[in-house]
């Protein structure tokens, strides 16, 4: 197999073959056919988040066929097509994993992070937790779904039911949350990078009623805002655009300090909470009405050996919606 490898955080990936991995008990080996890329592998790649296991294989929106199935699996075959997502494994013993939270496992493993993703040709992964996809969708649409669909899903289930609802930073997630918030029939306002024109123009086209830059102020006061920027000068922002009794739910895994504010920005019962990795219900939940809503992801390709190009155009912003790696 092949693979674009992380030996050392904050140094280009590396170009490298290996031996083809075999899948253990409970485990399935996969051809991957497509691989979305995510901010979190740029968290990984430049040593934001803590503890990496390197030399890893990033990447976590995998979409690929089985070809190999360990001992022990079931309800799984051969030449099926799954998807992979960031949470890889849980241990199922700890206090959240019995209470059914087990996005918040004591002991977890995380898909390109702490055990190998799909910047490669092939990977395992195992079996409970990768979703069959059936055979509707292109490969390359369906990647995205599984990080940037279900973070967006996860934050949108938690920000509640409100109508009006403002998404900071307009990239993978926010472009595919925004139909699906519009085919629930609320009203999406889209925050970019101050002067970012095209961005809001996009954000329109996929249904915004409003578009502005970050630091502008929404026409109405909003339900709930869902920042997916790492920006955390964003949340006093949020914070002021949201009504009485309003949520600002913060969706990603990393995120620069919060800077001090007003009390009289939280008072008011306003809320401020964060979405921690995804379970494997919010999987199935999202799957299945993203299947039903005629979402389009749109995406930019990469040949697997650009992945180090893909990321510097994520970090760039030179791209809307996502970035898919092609073996």
């Amino acid at each position: 197999m092949q693979a674009m490898v992380l030996q050392n955080i904050k140094t280009p990936l590396a170009w490298t073959e290996l031996a083809d991995p075999q899948p253990g008990p409970g485990e399935i080996r996969v051809k991957v056919s497509a691989c979305g890329v995510c901010r979190t592998d740029l968290h990984v790649v430049d040593g934001e988040l803590p503890d990496p296991v390197v030399p890893i294989i990033p990447g976590h929106e995998i979409v690929g066929r089985i070809d190999r199935l360990g001992t022990g699996v079931t309800g799984l075959e051969v030449g099926e097509r799954v998807g992979i997502p960031w949470l890889g494994h849980t241990c199922g013993v700890c206090p959240y994993c019995l209470a059914h939270r087990e996005n918040l496992c004591d002991h977890p493993l995380f898909t390109g992070y702490t055990r190998n993703g799909g910047f490669a040709t092939a990977t395992v992964a195992d079996a409970r937790f990768a979703f069959p996809l059936g055979e509707a969708g292109a490969d390359v649409a369906l990647a995205p779904r599984l990080c940037a669909g279900l973070i967006g899903w996860r934050s949108l289930v938690i920000a509640g039911d409100g109508k009006k609802i403002g998404l900071y930073g307009f990239g993978a997630a926010a472009h595919i949350l925004a139909q699906v918030a519009k085919g629930q029939g609320r009203s999406v306002f889209a925050f970019t990078r101050p002067g970012d024109a095209a961005t809001q123009s996009f954000a329109r086209e996929l249904g915004a009623v409003w578009a502005g830059g970050s630091e502008e102020t929404p026409p109405e006061p909003l339900d709930a805002a869902i920042i997916f920027a790492t920006v955390g000068g964003l949340v006093p922002q949020a914070l002021k655009a949201v009504r009485k009794g309003g949520r600002v739910v913060c969706a990603g895994i990393h995120m620069s300090d919060i800077p001090s504010f007003p009390y009289q920005l939280l008072w008011e019962e306003r809320q401020l909470v964060s979405v921690a990795n995804l379970t494997r219900q919010d999987g199935l939940d999202f799957l299945r009405v993203a299947s039903t809503m005629g979402i389009v992801t749109k995406t930019t390709l990469y040949p697997l050996a650009q992945a180090n190009q893909a990321l510097a155009d994520l970090r760039a912003g030179r791209f809307e919606g996502a970035a898919v790696l092609v073996p």
